[in-house]
């Protein structure tokens, strides 16, 4: 197999625009600047509420695609416990998860002064704090802090499935097929029914489409394995039309073939796209925060015009590109992650050291006390 590349245009491509069709996604569905905008531009904006969320889609495919390369690019079985991979998968997601999430309850402070909105969340409890912290807010029903908060928690639960089934098949070939058998039992069974959207099970589909794009574009008969998964995918959606497994399956279909043609790690050769591609979650978590902050301005100050709204929201998508960068560089990168990584379990072995003196001194305490009773 050719070596692996660390850097992928094409990806960072995806991820960009996918990135910013969320951020327009709710830039055109929370607060009274939204209401402006669609007032305004109807069209624009009426699609952008309507479809940018579909956009979710690329990012599933794309972590199947990148979770195959990672854990399994060979079609190979993990030979040891996925266990540690799934904690430190949770620790990529978790710390600049839960920062962004300490800005959004201070954004959501700050914006609650000026605005009376249901965008706003309403101040966090300890046992919903836990239950984000925990990624478990949504299946146990707590309101979320952030908008799309609900994507992480899925794709740690994506990743931790993929991770059991690859390790449960033991032997090359059949660990693959366990992972491929789960996307189909989720493209025509689970994912037609919304009841079952809290769990990864739901959204396997997509995140197989983008595994089997993967091991697809690595064989021989690249274009027979990808008609193969066209094939499936397309006669699920004959059996249930979806247009976001439509647009999955195209996704798939483009990093099939650009990891075979070598497009994957040569085009587009666009450095903003390539820098939007790379704070991409960053820029995921924070922009709800910041436009928070921006409806409670614009209330703040009473601003009425269409012009005003639609400064407003240039305004704060630039700050959420902003934020986004600088939240990266100290937050989100793996130089920064490890950095608060180390200083986190240097916190909790130094506190593990303190409680277990704490204990002995007790103890001895409650030793020479009976010996002294005695």
């Amino acid at each position: 197999m050719s070596k692996i590349s660390n850097r992928m245009p094409l990806i960072d491509a995806l991820k960009a625009v996918a990135a910013l069709l969320v951020l327009l996604n709710h830039y055109s569905s929370y607060g009274p600047l939204a209401q402006a905008a669609r007032e305004a531009f109807p069209a624009t904006f009426g699609w952008f509420f309507e479809y940018g969320r579909m956009a979710v889609q690329v990012f599933l495919v794309i972590a199947g695609f990148l979770a195959a390369r990672g854990l399994s690019a060979e079609g190979q079985a993990l030979g040891a416990s996925p266990l540690p991979l799934i904690w430190k998968r949770y620790l990529r997601l978790a710390i600049p998860y839960l920062a962004a999430i300490g800005l959004a309850i201070m954004a959501a402070a700050i914006a609650d002064q000026w605005l009376d909105d249901e965008a706003i969340p309403a101040r966090a409890t300890l046992s919903q704090w836990l239950a984000h912290a925990f990624l478990l807010h949504n299946v146990l029903g707590f309101d979320a802090l952030s908008a799309g908060v609900w994507y992480i928690a899925i794709d740690f639960q994506l990743f931790a499935l993929m991770a059991i089934l690859l390790w449960s098949g033991r032997r090359r070939l059949v660990a693959p097929a366990f992972v491929l058998g789960m996307a189909l039992a989720s493209l025509f069974w689970f994912n037609r029914d919304a009841s079952w959207d809290n769990w990864a099970i739901y959204f396997f589909g997509s995140y197989g489409l983008g595994a089997a794009a993967w091991w697809a574009s690595d064989r021989r008969q690249m274009s027979s394995w990808l008609g193969v998964i066209a094939t499936v995918a397309i006669a699920a959606l004959i059996v249930d039309f979806r247009l976001r497994i439509l647009l999955a399956l195209m996704v798939a279909l483009l990093l099939g073939f650009g990891r075979r043609t070598g497009l994957l790690e040569q085009w587009p050769n666009a450095r903003p796209l390539a820098f939007l591609g790379q704070i991409s979650y960053s820029i995921f978590l924070v922009h709800f925060p910041v436009l928070l902050v921006a409806n409670g301005l614009y209330a703040k100050f009473e601003f009425e015009s269409t012009l005003s709204a639609m400064i407003g929201l240039v305004l704060a998508w630039a700050a959420s590109i902003g934020a986004a960068t600088l939240f990266y560089r100290w937050i989100e990168s793996p130089a920064a992650s490890q950095r608060i990584t180390s200083g986190l379990s240097s916190l909790s072995a130094a506190l593990w050291m303190q409680s277990r003196r704490v204990l002995r001194r007790t103890r001895r305490l409650a030793r020479r006390a009976v010996l002294g009773r005695a």
